[in-house]
């Protein structure tokens, strides 16, 4: 793709996102083998969460951030995802809960983020959790302020890597003593698989479909 400013990169994307999305489609290219068989739709008691997935310009390419989660005893530990979390009370809408979440698990300035749109809601069986991803950008690169209770790692990613076919994989991960099939991207040292994976599929996908230059400046 040519290289495009990252202002036009952000038009365009903001512009994509108003319209229908790819959703589920997108989301079974990254979708475990155990979830395609099985018809998993949210309950009564799912809870309501968000997560932030942020752009930003950075050595002339354009740039998002993943987190490395610390080893703990929940399902989520050790994976790798955007940062994000519960809605609480006080959260008028899931795109403050995204926001907040973020300001609190990296450290960004909440006030330096243009959202830009969001993308399909996801439901994560294992933890009951209903997540929105929420999209948007900053204009340069943020100063990162990890909380060690939550974030191992933040971790930098261009988003010319994940436009690279040959990250995709598939393996088995043991999940509550279960081996499933895991679709999954090969991150720098780290398989990015599960819903995290799955929002990155319909985020490329969303890409694709409006031709929107990957390059930045």
């Amino acid at each position: 793709m040519p290289q495009t400013s990252f202002a036009t990169f952000t038009e365009s994307l903001q512009r994509r996102l108003q319209q229908p999305l790819p959703g589920e489609a997108a989301h079974r290219r990254m979708m475990s083998g155990s979830r395609q068989r099985m018809s998993v739709r949210p309950n009564e008691k799912a809870r309501r969460s968000a997560v932030l997935i942020l752009f930003y310009p950075y050595r002339g390419e354009i740039y998002l951030p993943l987190i490395l989660r610390p080893i703990y005893d929940g399902v989520h530990a050790g994976q790798m995802a955007f940062p994000g979390g519960r809605m609480e009370r006080t959260d008028e809408n899931l795109i403050r809960t995204a926001l907040r979440e973020a300001q609190e698990e990296i450290g960004i300035r909440v006030t330096d983020v243009q959202v830009l749109g969001q993308l399909t809601e996801l439901y994560i069986p294992p933890s009951n959790f209903f997540v929105q991803p929420v999209v948007g950008v900053m204009k340069h690169r943020p100063d990162f302020y990890p909380d060690p209770r939550e974030v191992e790692e933040v971790v930098e990613v261009p988003l010319a890597t994940f436009l690279d076919e040959t990250i995709v994989g598939d393996t088995q991960i043991e999940v509550r003593g279960v081996l499933i099939d895991a679709p999954f991207f090969q991150i720098q040292n780290h398989k990015v698989w599960g819903a995290t994976a799955m929002m990155i599929s319909e985020l490329l996908a969303v890409i694709a479909s409006a031709e929107i230059p990957q390059q930045g400046t």
